[in-house]
């Protein structure tokens, strides 16, 4: 191939004979055209590949592998293909110390500290089939059949169709091709995301892990078929419809009716009980959150006399964890339904401590402190995004003496980090927890400790 360009910058839509050198963040194969860092998706280490470029900057390309030359030799057979689980096909030994290091490399390139004190990452207690919520879209097969999965990689108006899951429970692959099969024999038509026709858009299957519940939530567009009798027909225990009159494809959108069980799903974590709404925020691995939250708390280091505040606190999980050893938590929620949720989740594992209070960080903060008094103990789960300079300065503003950072992206996380160290807090402690195996994606929680 052109490997030995004379020309080192690549151009879109060349194809390049590359071997993979590393992983990035994100989970691209890093490899090097004359000195030129290409990112190839869907390569991993050791892999010979020829790569189609799609995008070209001064720096670096981005590329997709169209054909593994030579593999390496730490590839495995995947149990399934499956756009969401790209690292199967690596050694799950090999996806812990890839993840572990890239939270070490972030605290270190992007957040400047030398020899961050990152702990050994925590492996999954299960590597499949661990996930309680999935999402897959209908569409048509190129044979004009009714297909139910996801995506294609690439393409955002192909579906490919699923018959085995490998992050779903057996359940919800039953209940997902229940769906499947009842549609099929109904001739119901699939959205169109080319011209927005068409009525089926999308089906998203909650897990109870430890309740044992199944929702089964199927999003259309606006029209009728016989709904009622799919919702009789399905294994689910409740089953949701909601009608989608926008183009954008989100479950947010459109008006949402019960047409069996209960709108609400429960779950049990740490010990409570706790009810999900359709739309709530609620970690996708139960098993693993509870790692994470058991970890926060014990980071929090609470002895029954501290106030805790909880930013970011959804639906309540960590705060109500927390306010079992904590004199009072307070929760702020910008998804105000979360917070409903939140407040029904207090009374129902009986816990009086708890307040939640509905509003943006970036604007209720310093209020709901000056109503609250000053915390003690200040727990952060943002977005990917992480914290903007504002809601820093908020928290800096707090006081407290220690902060508990929940994070779902290390390149975040170091940056926020930083801005606090530079404002007198401590970087302690920083533990990866592998929520999501078969993935690149890394959570952690570190602790911030503030002067004495």
């Amino acid at each position: 191939m052109n490997e030995q360009r004379t020309s080192p910058r690549p151009r879109r839509g060349d194809e390049l004979e590359l071997r993979v050198e590393r992983l990035a963040y994100g989970g691209a194969g890093v490899a090097r055209a004359n000195g030129y860092v290409v990112f190839v998706r869907g390569a991993v280490p050791g892999d010979r590949v020829r790569a189609r470029v799609t995008k070209a900057k001064r720096s670096f390309a981005e590329a997709d592998s169209v054909e593994l030359i030579e593999p390496s030799p730490e590839r495995v057979e995947p149990l399934a293909p499956h756009p969401g689980a790209p690292w199967q096909v690596l050694p799950y030994e090999r996806q812990l110390s890839e993840k572990e290091s890239q939270v070490r490399d972030a605290l270190e390139r992007l957040g400047g500290f030398t020899d961050p004190p990152v702990r050994p990452i925590q492996a999954a207690t299960a590597q499949t089939r661990y996930r309680n919520k999935l999402e897959y879209s209908f569409g048509i097969s190129e044979q004009g059949e009714l297909v139910l999965g996801f995506h294609r990689p690439g393409r955002w108006n192909e579906i490919d169709d699923v018959t085995v899951d490998v992050l779903a429970s057996e359940s919800v692959d039953r209940l997902r091709e229940a769906v499947k099969s009842w549609c099929r024999e109904e001739g119901l038509s699939a959205y169109d995301r080319a011209d927005h026709t068409g009525l089926l858009r999308n089906l998203v299957v909650r897990e109870g892990r430890r309740s044992g519940q199944l929702q089964a939530r199927v999003v259309t567009s606006p029209g009728d078929f016989r709904m009622t009798e799919l919702a009789a027909a399905s294994p689910a225990d409740s089953v949701l419809w909601t009608r989608a009159s926008t183009v954008a494809e989100t479950t947010r959108e459109g008006v949402t009716e019960v047409l069996k069980g209960e709108e609400q799903i429960e779950e049990e974590l740490l010990g409570l009980r706790f009810r999900i709404s359709p739309d709530a925020f609620f970690q996708t691995n139960t098993e693993m959150a509870e790692v994470l939250y058991r970890g926060a708390a014990e980071l929090a280091g609470l002895t029954g006399r501290e106030r805790v505040v909880d930013l970011y606190c959804g639906i309540g999980t960590i705060a109500l964890a927390l306010a079992l050893d904590a004199s009072e938590v307070v929760g702020i929620e910008i998804v105000e339904r979360a917070v409903a949720d939140a407040i029904d989740n207090a009374r129902l594992n009986g816990i009086d401590n708890a307040r939640f209070f509905a509003g943006d960080v970036r604007t209720a903060m310093r209020p709901l402190l000056e109503e609250a008094g000053k915390p003690d103990v200040l727990v952060i789960d943002p977005p990917r995004a992480g914290l903007s300079q504002k809601v820093v300065r908020r928290v800096l503003e707090a006081g407290a003496r220690r902060i508990v950072y929940v994070s779902c992206n290390p390149t975040t996380l170091a940056p926020n980090a930083r801005q606090m160290v530079d404002a007198g807090y401590r970087l302690s402690e920083v533990r990866p927890v592998d929520m999501f195996p078969q993935t690149p994606h890394i959570e952690c929680v570190a602790l911030l400790e503030g002067p004495a």
